[in-house]
């Protein structure tokens, strides 16, 4: 973690409400559903926003968890590093990010790297792995392992084809969007330029 002082002023009352967003009954959900679906006998975190960032911070469990979404020999990522040094641990994250962006997360949805590494926005980080966990859910390929009801699903694109028929006797009919001149009159009315007549 950065070693930066206490903020004041705006800039407190700014992370104030983003560490407001943050949710510790969907952490417990994340951190479940990361657990199981990795497969393997990690520890479980303490719960706190503090000890969720460090249990994410190297990387290394982002990257089991993308790879694990994708089946086996068709990974993302292909080295998975155990490296404590900063920068590498930072270009982990920034690779789980880029993999996740690959697999259909909306770029809008993607936390930045300095976000977990510095627990800047951790909220964002909740967001990201949210949008994750429902992509996988919704793919349904059978890489995804936990309990679905964990996450929603995301609609389906469901289209529509009308026949030639159909689509003329669309242009038949006005729609309501268009108004009615029912009730309508122009009785009352006066001349342009002429001043109501008060009687």
């Amino acid at each position: 973690m950065a070693n930066r002082g206490p903020s004041y002023g705006l800039s407190r009352e700014v992370q104030e409400k983003i560490e407001q967003k943050y949710d510790p009954e969907l952490e417990s959900r994340l951190v479940n559903w990361i657990i199981v679906q990795c497969g393997e006998q990690i520890e479980h975190p303490p719960p706190g926003r503090q000890h969720f960032q460090t249990w994410l911070m190297d990387g290394k469990l982002l990257c089991k968890l993308i790879n694990s979404l994708h089946p086996k020999g068709n990974e993302p990522i292909a080295k998975i590093s155990e490296s404590k040094m900063a920068f590498k641990q930072m270009e982990q994250i920034s690779q789980f990010l880029k993999a996740a962006e690959i697999y259909g997360v909306r770029t809008t949805d993607i936390f930045q790297t300095v976000d977990l590494w510095e627990g800047k926005d951790m909220a964002a980080v909740q967001r990201t792995l949210m949008a994750l966990g429902s992509l996988a859910v919704t793919k349904d390929d059978g890489c995804y392992k936990g309990d679905p009801s964990w996450f929603h699903r995301k609609a389906q694109q469901n289209r529509r084809g009308f026949s030639e028929e159909q689509l003329r006797q669309g242009q038949n009919v006005i729609g309501l969007q268009m108004g009615s001149n029912k009730g309508a009159s122009q009785s009352g009315m006066t001349g342009y330029g002429m001043p109501r007549q008060i009687i």
